[in-house]
């Protein structure tokens, strides 16, 4: 009894002690403030505080999403240099989704008169320059970016499931078939998302791209942006997405991304 004894008269003052070493939450929000100062006159002094950057970013334009990742190396406090990819699916404006009159025994929605679905895969180099916000750690870091790189089109074809003398089937657009993919009495509905895999065209092309990202974290390990840019793509075949409409090679788009990611 008396060991227990000795045991508690032990313990319970250094768990108390141990508590009252723990910061509370002032402490953190002060220790926090010190850091963002110092990190404001290292670069009011002309130092590098961080050394690279990687981000995720999701992308809505005009015309599709898209989502992309990039990475950037400080090269000074105003200039970064970044390699980046991006994966998406470009639409044309008329597509519009059509049940059918047999959803309810099988038929699936499908669109009306797409004959391809149009993705691309980017590949670039860009640069960042830091046009305000520097020395603001309560505001937002505005940049300029621009920069380009290659473009590889893909265009899956589309198929719808018809039905026919021969029951019910899947087909493509071949600029001779008018009187069955696009004649709505006898289109059972899509054929889904995997058919045509094994038809894809490729189509390798060139693009342009500038933006204005705003940064809501420039004091902070994560990156968190919200960008608005433009893009100008050129590609060496025509891209045709819907029937009876004319297909380009140039196609230029606006958009809306949200940028997450992490500095060292």
């Amino acid at each position: 009894m008396k060991k227990i004894l000795i045991l508690l008269t032990i313990a319970v003052p250094a768990t108390l002690f141990a508590q009252t070493d723990k910061p509370t939450r002032q402490q953190k929000a002060a220790e926090r403030k010190e850091k963002i100062n110092k990190l404001i006159k290292q670069e009011e002094e002309g130092a590098l505080i961080y050394e690279k950057q990687g981000a995720f970013g999701i992308k809505l334009n005009t015309d599709g999403y898209g989502f992309f990742y990039e990475h950037g190396k400080y090269k000074t406090i105003e200039k970064t240099n970044s390699w980046w990819f991006e994966l998406g699916e470009r639409k044309d404006k008329k597509e519009e989704k059509t049940s059918t009159n047999s959803i309810f025994f099988g038929g699936s929605p499908y669109i009306y008169g797409k004959i391809n679905n149009f993705y691309y895969f980017k590949l670039g180099l860009e640069k960042q320059y830091l046009l305000g916000g520097k020395g603001n750690k309560n505001g937002v870091a505005v940049s300029l970016i621009y920069g380009g790189g290659l473009s590889l089109g893909m265009l899956k074809p589309y198929y719808l499931q018809i039905n026919s003398t021969n029951g019910t089937q899947d087909i493509k657009y071949d600029g001779g078939n008018d009187s069955s993919f696009l004649n709505r009495s006898v289109i059972f509905g899509s054929s889904g998302p995997f058919k045509g895999w094994g038809d894809v065209k490729y189509v390798p092309g060139g693009i342009l791209h500038t933006a204005i990202r705003f940064d809501y974290g420039r004091y902070n390990e994560l990156l968190s942006a919200i960008q608005v840019g433009a893009h100008l793509e050129y590609y060496t075949d025509n891209m045709p997405i819907m029937a009876k409409t004319e297909a380009g090679k140039l196609f230029f788009n606006a958009y809306v991304a949200l940028v997450f990611g992490k500095r060292k």
